[in-house]
């Protein structure tokens, strides 16, 4: 039985461009964070050079971040970030069971991807607390370790600056693993390259 393929145009020109700059971003901030982080002779980036590349990495994130903003705001993107209170816990025990069980049986997907619905319920949350919460702060906690002098020297008894450098690493490590995950998550489709092939033609497909 032959299934007919749909096309719908969900990712517009500057979605794509934001999303393929952003990612090179992640990966970068990524390699220099580790680098940074786990700092030996025989790390493959030496450490002045990762810290330098990271804070332009990182600064070139805020931008990308800002322009992702003001974006939501005066574009229909913004919407798909927009949660429905009502049944949000039943949306999201139907998506849950689909990635755990309901996939591997080949059963049909609860929430199918629709012009008015680009993310299903789980997608959203995570997408909301990654932009809306995480990045926001990975980013201000890196402008703070940048600029030492304007971080709180301290709080109730800790360091200042120690608590925003682990708030910072513990940020990027969440990110780090959601792309992870995201990654996986993009081979689940109409075949394991047709969602990555959408960030380059803008169109979605579905059966």
């Amino acid at each position: 039985m032959n299934h007919q393929t749909e096309r719908i145009y969900l990712y517009p020109v500057w979605i794509r461009i934001w999303h393929m700059i952003n990612a090179l971003l992640c990966l970068t901030l990524i390699a220099t964070g580790l680098s940074i982080q786990f700092s030996n002779p025989d790390t493959v980036i030496k450490f002045k050079t990762a810290v330098s590349v990271h804070n332009i990495a990182g600064i070139i994130m805020t931008i990308s971040y800002t322009c992702f903003f003001v974006g939501n705001l005066f574009t229909a993107n913004g919407a798909y970030y927009v949660i429905p209170v009502k049944g949000y816990f039943l949306r999201m025990k139907k998506q849950f069971y689909y990635y755990t069980i309901g996939l591997f049986k080949k059963e049909k997907a609860p929430f199918p991807v629709t012009e008015e619905n680009k993310f299903n319920p789980l997608q959203q949350s995570t997408y909301v607390v990654l932009m809306y919460a995480l990045v926001p702060f990975v980013v201000l906690s890196g402008w703070g370790l940048l600029y030492p002098e304007v971080t709180v020297k301290s709080f109730v008894g800790f360091s200042g600056l120690d608590l925003t450098d682990l708030f910072h690493i513990f940020a990027g490590f969440t990110i780090s693993i959601i792309m992870c995950v995201h990654i996986y998550f993009c081979t689940i489709g109409k075949s394991p390259w047709s969602n990555f092939k959408s960030m380059l033609n803008g169109f979605h497909e579905s059966h």
